[in-house]
């Protein structure tokens, strides 16, 4: 299987619906993807996580309320896991019981909301 062609800021890109017939991403897909971003691991090939640390739990509750207009904005909803001093953000579309490309476009705008 053949790599897709990846942008160099997945950052810039949007969020896109799957199209009927959609698989997910595997093997190196995967890893060229994973390759762009920082402090994030995949779990089986099916789940895209990161756990984000703060000072105290107001400081994460503050944060997880960024991501959730993110993920309204972008039309793509994380399963955030809310702790004392952390928040933690697992990715994958459920559409295909997977990762796909909109996952790491999330992940990567995802780091990019102030702490």
């Amino acid at each position: 299987m053949t790599a897709p062609s990846i942008p160099s800021d997945l950052s810039k890109k949007r969020c896109e619906p799957c199209r009927a017939g959609a698989k997910p991403l595997k093997g190196l897909g995967i890893e060229e993807y994973l390759g762009q971003l920082e402090g994030w691991t995949v779990v089986d090939e099916h789940t895209l996580t990161k756990t984000y640390k703060f000072k105290d739990f107001a400081e994460a509750l503050a944060f997880a309320d960024r991501l959730g207009k993110l993920a309204e904005d972008e039309d793509h909803h994380p399963d955030l896991h809310i702790s004392w001093g952390k928040v933690r953000v697992d990715l994958w579309t459920h559409k295909v019981d997977g990762l796909t490309e909109s996952d790491f476009v999330f992940a990567a705008k995802a780091d990019e909301v102030p702490r």
